[in-house]
């Protein structure tokens, strides 16, 4: 499985971003995916995620203003996040393994190459 993730840009806080990872391979609706970030001097953390099921996971830091999605028909994964906050400034990462998410980035198979949102205040 390759993973492109995009989306990431420069906003205001307050604002909307989509974030998208696509995949390549046949079998992605059985992948569970997650959505990380990483800041300048801190580890990397999980944002989101949703199992090949559809079950999802939201960190408390973006629980109420995020949303994460999947689009099977296009191997798509979307981390919806409104009201942008500063502290969301992060090269935001996707990754999947096997059916069910993880919220520990070692378990992922497969990593996309980081998208950059910073959110100016």
């Amino acid at each position: 499985v390759q993973l492109q993730a995009s989306g990431g840009g420069l906003v205001q806080a307050g604002d909307s971003l989509r974030l998208a990872c696509a995949a390549s391979g046949r079998t992605f609706r059985t992948y569970a995916v997650g959505w990380f970030r990483q800041a300048p001097g801190s580890e990397r953390e999980l944002v989101a995620a949703i199992s090949g099921g559809g079950g999802t996971y939201y960190a408390d830091s973006v629980k109420g203003r995020a949303t994460i999605s999947r689009d099977n028909t296009k191997s798509t994964v979307y981390l919806q996040m409104n009201n942008l906050k500063p502290e969301d400034t992060a090269v935001y990462y996707c990754a999947a393994r096997m059916v069910w998410y993880s919220y520990t980035s070692a378990e992922y198979d497969y990593w996309g190459q980081g998208t950059l949102v910073t959110v100016s205040s």
